[in-house]
């Protein structure tokens, strides 16, 4: 706060500007990693479970453009995951028909 407060002053301090800037300059990097891991982690299982490579989430390195090459992948490309077969109804036999094999008479 009191570095702040220095440069809302009419003469700002540049030892106290230069601080902040490499302050700031040291979280940068830390807010892109987590950016970058918050797209290819959703990006990661996707690809597995459309059967592509999972690999290909690593064009989420390259934010802008690549991001968007993959988005283009999955919304065009033949996904390789067959659907689960739909169980059907079959209704029971009518008449019921007898247990098999067939009891022996009794003696």
């Amino acid at each position: 706060m009191h570095t702040l407060a220095l440069l809302l002053q009419d003469q700002p301090d540049t030892a106290a500007f230069q601080h902040m800037f490499v302050a700031m300059m040291a979280l940068i990097p830390i807010f892109i990693l987590i950016g970058i891991a918050i797209m290819m982690i959703p990006s990661w299982f996707i690809c597995k479970k459309a059967g592509f490579s999972p690999w290909l989430s690593l064009l989420c390195l390259f934010p802008s453009l690549g991001t968007l090459v993959l988005l283009y992948i999955l919304a065009f490309a033949d996904w390789k995951v067959v659907p689960a077969p739909q169980m059907a109804y079959m209704p029971p036999p009518y008449p019921p028909q007898p247990p098999y094999p067939p009891y022996p008479p009794p003696q």
